[in-house]
């Protein structure tokens, strides 16, 4: 969805939802009202959310608002990426083989796997005993 030269798309990973805005301006990311920095602690879910800006450079050209909720934060950051990357693609419809090809316009839809009746989890079963 696009609104004049803001770009808005949905990214989903596990349980996580990210609603992403890219908004014209100098690269500031926001994650639900705090910073990049204070939001995700580690370096590794900070550079997995940004690689789509790096890859098209874009990095420094547009402030990105976000709002995510469920899952833990690599889930997150994983939907991050991919609602960046979808708005990107809204942006610049050229990006979108660069971004296709580096697996970043997939959804990734392996999910919990729900808890059968009669076992202890979805596959585990409770410990056997014969006597």
């Amino acid at each position: 969805m696009e609104s004049g030269n803001v770009f808005y798309a949905t990214g989903k990973r596990k349980d996580s939802v990210a609603k992403v805005w890219l908004i014209p301006g100098n690269g500031k990311i926001v994650v639900n009202n705090r910073d990049l920095d204070e939001y995700f602690e580690l370096n590794v879910t900070r550079d997995l959310l940004s690689s789509p800006l790096v890859l098209t450079e874009k990095s420094n050209d547009f402030d990105i608002k976000v709002r995510v909720m469920g899952g833990g934060k690599s889930g997150q950051a994983g939907a991050i990426r991919l609602g960046v990357s979808k708005a990107l693609v809204l942006l610049d419809p050229d990006l979108r083989g660069v971004l296709k090809s580096a697996g970043f316009l997939t959804r990734d839809s392996r999910t919990k796997e729900r808890k059968k009746y009669g076992k202890k989890g979805a596959r585990a079963s409770f410990q056997f005993s014969k006597r």
